[in-house]
């Protein structure tokens, strides 16, 4: 499986990215040198693993009969002063599952494919033309 993105930036931090036919864009606040006219990189990173998290529940518990209602994510990407970073998931259900599913949830959360790229620290390559 291949997944790609073309990104555009002509000046500035402003970034015109594609995924497909999808269109989004990306920026900085106007306190980090941007224009503020899109999400943050960091911010785009937490939306990807907070839409995979989501969309993995909700297959899931489609899959097994069961209702999770509307999901909520809250996610916040933290540094602290010896560089150490981390994320924190906060997952929400508008129904609430049994403690049985819960276990279940518990460990599917851990295992979206977003949630296992970033635990296990995918190698980067680049090259320049």
């Amino acid at each position: 499986m291949a997944t790609s993105v073309h990104l555009t930036s002509t000046s500035g931090v402003f970034q015109e990215i594609e995924a497909r036919q999808h269109r989004m864009t990306a920026d900085e606040p106007t306190n980090n040198h941007g224009t503020d006219k899109g999400p943050a990189p960091y911010e785009l990173l937490l939306a990807s693993l907070a839409a995979c998290s989501s969309a993995t529940l909700r297959m899931y518990s489609d899959r097994k009969g069961f209702a999770l209602g509307t999901i909520t994510a809250d996610l916040a990407f933290k540094r602290d002063r010896d560089g150490n970073e981390s994320i924190e998931r906060v997952i929400s259900f508008s129904e609430k599952p049994t403690e049985e599913q819960m276990e279940r949830i518990r460990d599917i959360i851990e295992k979206t494919p977003v949630t296992k790229t970033l635990k296990r620290g995918t190698p980067i390559t680049t090259r320049f033309e």
